[in-house]
């Protein structure tokens, strides 16, 4: 009977001991978070890190609008992304990936990697510049941001722009296939 009780008794201490390790490790991991925010207006100069969280937090926009300079198949979406990272990232860079929500699973569209001047440093400002035919205008996209592989944070952002028209007729003319007349 006490060896039944010694094994019982040692077998709770040994899956205690095995829980509090396993629990222990990932939130250490997981203890960085970071805040993204991202806005087309000007940041202006001269900020603490106070105020450029404040300033990007009133002016965020979940909705980005292209650049209406260019021709619609080289327009592009600009805008300044601000991360606010809960402790010094404590590497020499950071990655930012972005997905294709629209139609429901992630999809892969491009990544960014974003370098660390000083290992101290805990809030970021990085220019972000979406490009076509990699970017689709009207769609959902999201943002991740990961130090070290873990995801830290991460954004949920639309993409607003003009869809290349196309007219739906084909024109097989002797002029268009470059055919010689006999």
């Amino acid at each position: 009977m006490l060896s039944k009780k010694l094994f019982w008794l040692l077998g709770i201490g040994g899956w205690l001991a095995v829980w509090s390790l396993a629990s222990v490790l990932p939130v250490e991991a997981a203890s960085m978070k970071a805040q993204v925010f991202i806005t087309q207006a000007k940041i202006p100069t001269g900020l603490s890190e106070k105020a450029l969280i404040g300033f990007a937090r009133t002016n965020h926009q979940k909705l980005l609008h292209e650049t209406k300079t260019d021709p619609v198949k080289e327009r592009k979406w600009q805008a300044q992304m601000v991360i606010s990272f809960t402790r010094a990232v404590d590497d020499l860079e950071f990655n930012v990936l972005f997905y294709d929500v629209h139609d429901g699973p992630r999809r892969f569209v491009d990544d960014m990697s974003v370098m660390v001047n000083k290992k101290t440093e805990k809030t970021f400002v990085q220019r972000l510049t979406l490009d076509r035919p990699k970017f689709k205008p009207n769609r959902n996209m999201e943002l991740v941001v990961t130090v070290k592989r873990e995801e830290v944070g991460r954004l949920k952002f639309g993409v607003l722009g003009e869809e290349i028209k196309r007219s739906g007729t084909v024109d097989f003319s002797d002029e268009e296939t470059g055919a010689k007349k006999k």
